[in-house]
């Protein structure tokens, strides 16, 4: 199993200069979800395993105080490059095992975990200029007098304070955590899949995002569906939904980076 995963990686150092992300039709971004369907279910008791372990992986973590969490995020990249492994498997016809949960821990184990140092440093710095933001806008006597009210709720013009407050807030975290976001998206897959280096790999993946922005709002917009009906029996939808969501990133990835030209690629 081990000269499988590792024979199904490329050498990092892959040049920048040789993967052009390419804007696809925004129709795509529908299409995704049909064919990590396709890659589901060739192999449905797996998936659902590799679903279970997984989220018994991050129970475990929860329970850790600020470790578990730090720990979660770290070796994120690691399970999703493992899984796009998987991906790769099934798409030549071979078997997705348990195993590929954990092939992220290989050849490329170090090159992920950099992916996410990187994500959580980024993550941390984004929260930490936010808060210094928006204490500049709304000054710090401000705040402390909107925290230190017994009972903002009785009083509307604080409540309303707060509320604008926390707006602002969210807001400024989203248009600076969204980029980060689209940074991480493609990584782990350039990283296992094609031997490229980790920030190299971010600004791929920032590039690529950018130039599908249409795809992924239609992306955005099933997924919302899917997941209202994943969630109502008993999240037991999940079950399917977590792997076509994986499945649909490897799929967005081949669309995105592996153009039919290549030969020495398959796509999807």
């Amino acid at each position: 199993m081990a000269d499988e995963l590792a024979s199904s990686t490329q050498r990092p150092g892959t040049p920048a200069a040789v993967i052009h992300p390419c804007a696809v039709d925004a129709g795509r971004g529908a299409a995704w979800w049909g064919e990590g369907w396709r890659l589901f279910t060739p192999a449905v008791g797996p998936w659902i395993l590799i679903v279970v372990i997984g989220f018994v992986l991050n129970v475990v973590l929860a329970f850790i105080p600020v470790l578990g969490s730090i720990a979660s995020q770290l070796l994120f990249p690691l399970f999703v490059g493992g899984m796009m492994l998987g991906c790769r498997a099934i798409d030549r016809g071979e078997p997705l095992t348990v195993g590929h949960l954990f092939a992220g821990f290989g050849p490329t184990a170090g090159p992920l975990l950099i992916v996410g140092l990187i994500y959580i440093v980024a993550a941390i710095a984004i929260t930490l200029l936010v808060v210094a933001l928006v204490v500049a806008f709304f000054g710090v006597a401000v705040l402390s007098q909107l925290w230190s009210m017994q009972n903002p709720v009785s009083d509307s013009a604080a409540l309303g304070g707060m509320a604008l407050i926390v707006l602002v807030g969210l807001l400024l975290f989203l248009l600076l955590y969204l980029p980060l976001v689209m940074a991480v998206w493609f990584a782990p897959a350039l990283v296992v899949l094609q031997g490229v280096e980790p920030w190299t790999a971010m600004k791929l993946s920032l590039v690529g995002s950018i130039k599908n922005i249409l795809p992924f709002l239609i992306y955005g917009v099933v997924w919302i569906v899917l997941a209202i009906v994943a969630t109502i029996p008993l999240l037991l939808g999940w079950l399917v939904l977590g792997p076509m969501a994986v499945a649909s990133l490897y799929a967005s990835y081949c669309d995105i980076f592996e153009h039919p030209e290549d030969a020495s690629v398959p796509s999807v």
